[in-house]
């Protein structure tokens, strides 16, 4: 479910007044946090209320998209918050339903540019710092002991902080509008490792010919990285990456259906 908190089209217009807002419209993507989409006579945009503890997430997403935004990256901007409700531009474009080849290009000239110009962005805690693996490692231990066997290398993770990584690009953090990408949800974001924020990328895009659009992907993303990423490298982050997603669906969704499917697809 995209709602946790329900609001009226009469509370939306009391938040925020300016806009003259027309029409609110729950979505149904996204287990974490409240997502309407909101319109007005000219315009649709994305309300957002984060339904957990946060600390200095929200500023650190805020500074990093007022810095994409003048790099030109196709990321949403920021407009402004009333009562723990943020209000943002709504991007144009669809969620893919098959993976072609033209995606996996547009992913790639994405996170190259990105990686490009999120190395310089420090001012965040590391990625994995947000999460407690140890705690969920526990619980898989207790409750699913032969998923454990599997997943207990992700304690040993460990990330060069090369700069800010998305860390949750899944299709569903995506639009496509013609060969055009763009990305959202930040939220959840931090220092780490580029190779990583790939091979996560590349687990949601999980075409059929997987090889083909790996090397496809690679030489379009290293075309414009000084930094390549190789082929082992990648697939060794795919690995990681696939576990600890497997990891974190096991504890929000206390089964494992979920879990199978992304560590299959390593």
């Amino acid at each position: 479910m995209g709602v946790k908190t329900e609001l009226t089209l009469k509370q939306l217009c009391q938040l925020f007044p300016k806009y003259d807002f027309k029409q609110i419209i729950p979505t149904t993507n996204g287990i974490m946090d409240t997502t309407y989409i909101v319109k007005n006579s000219s315009d649709a945009y994305i309300l957002k209320k984060y339904e957990r503890e946060m600390g200095k997430k929200v500023q650190t997403e805020q500074a990093l998209l007022e810095h994409l935004l003048t790099c030109k990256l196709n990321t949403p901007q920021y407009l402004e918050e009333n009562k723990g409700w943020y209000l943002y531009t709504k991007l144009q474009g669809s969620m893919p339903k098959t993976t072609k080849l033209f995606h996996i290009q547009a992913l790639a000239r994405f996170l190259a540019e990105f990686h490009n110009q999120s190395k310089d962005f420090t001012n965040a805690r590391p990625f994995l710092a947000a999460y407690e693996i140890n705690k969920m490692l526990g619980f898989v231990k207790k409750n699913h002991y032969a998923y454990y066997k599997k997943l207990s290398c992700v304690k040993n993770i460990r990330q060069k902080e090369e700069g800010f990584i998305h860390g949750d690009i899944f299709k569903d953090n995506t639009l496509f509008h013609k060969n055009n990408i763009a990305v959202f949800d930040f939220i959840d974001g931090g220092l780490g490792e580029f190779a990583f924020d790939t091979a996560v990328a590349l687990l949601s895009f999980n075409p059929k010919n997987r090889q083909l659009f790996t090397r496809v992907f690679l030489a379009t993303y290293n075309q414009k990285k000084k930094r390549k990423i190789t082929p082992a490298e990648l697939q060794k982050q795919r690995n990681t990456a696939a576990a600890f997603y497997a990891l974190l669906r096991i504890n929000h969704d206390k089964k494992t259906k979920r879990a199978k499917e992304m560590y299959n697809a390593s």
